[in-house]
């Protein structure tokens, strides 16, 4: 009789233990699944991003003023795609891929070649952000 019940008490154990195990992966894919907004970099956090990029390209105000808008319009998109969990990886690398080639003429005439090569270099290490 002793034996049973400590089968008992063993199989109720585990069924509590699995059952904390399977709430606590529950919570931690619910919390880390937030709302787009909360991740969006706000004003002035992207105003600074974009600051960095002209000084990485080394933009002359010119330029800065026809680049940085471009850039700022793609951001949220890129973000948007890097956030969207519907897709695949590879789905997300292409859709930034395409997202980029849709600028680049613009960009690409508004560069001068070196600026153009370290601008690709930038896009693609967000593609393989996108990528893991």
């Amino acid at each position: 009789m002793n034996s049973r019940r400590d089968k008992l008490n063993d199989y109720i154990r585990l069924n509590v233990v699995a059952l904390c195990f399977g709430i606590s992966v529950l919570m931690a894919t619910t919390s880390s699944a937030q709302p787009t907004s909360a991740h969006e970099p706000s004003g002035q956090q992207q105003k600074a991003k974009l600051e960095q990029i002209a000084q990485y390209l080394n933009l002359t105000p010119q330029q800065k003023d026809k680049i940085l808008p471009i850039l700022a319009d793609e951001a949220p998109k890129v973000r948007a795609i890097k956030e969207d969990p519907s897709l695949s990886r590879m789905q997300r690398a292409q859709r930034i891929k395409a997202l980029h080639q849709q600028n680049d003429p613009q960009m690409k005439a508004i560069l001068s070649p070196e600026q153009y090569q370290k601008l690709q270099a930038m896009r693609h290490k967000s593609i393989s952000d996108a990528l893991h």
